[in-house]
């Protein structure tokens, strides 16, 4: 049995350009001085992802890096049959802003969501966060959803 799961195709792409490139343009925009605020940081982050699935035991794991994160900081969604995993970051306010000399780590709103197999019920989803990885299994499908033969008469 194949699964058709919902992938973002060009998060990839944007992230080879925000990992690769943009540190040579100051934060993707060539006329940004990199001390500016980058707009990097303004758009949505999209964490990082393993989706895992087990044939035998019948289930899926989501692994999410969130680093830095507590399990209160994400929300986590299930409506029209996709899972979106959400929360927000925050700078540190330990530091002022003009003080950095380098400044890598992001902040901002971010958002992963992923189409959950027909016939997946809420109390199916199971969710659990340790050391900035949040792990969410769920079956693969669901007995209602097994695929039935027909036989013509």
């Amino acid at each position: 049995m194949s699964s058709i799961w919902f992938y973002e195709p060009f998060y990839d792409f944007e992230r080879f350009f925000d990992d690769h490139l943009a540190p040579h343009w100051g934060g993707g925009h060539p006329q940004r001085h990199p001390t500016e605020e980058s707009a990097v940081t303004l758009r949505n982050l999209k964490p990082r992802m393993n989706l895992h699935e087990d044939a035998e035991k019948n289930m899926v794991t989501a692994s999410f890096e969130l680093p830095g994160l507590k399990k209160d900081q994400v929300n986590i969604n299930v409506h029209n049959g996709r899972l979106t995993i959400s929360g927000e970051t925050k700078e540190s306010e330990e530091h002022d802003k003009g003080g950095y000399a380098i400044r890598e780590r992001r902040c901002g709103n971010f958002s992963r969501t992923l189409q959950l197999p027909a016939g997946v019920k809420d109390d199916q989803i199971k969710a659990i966060m340790e050391d900035g990885i949040l792990v969410v299994t769920f079956p693969k499908s669901s007995p209602e959803a097994a695929a039935k033969k027909i036989t013509v008469s």
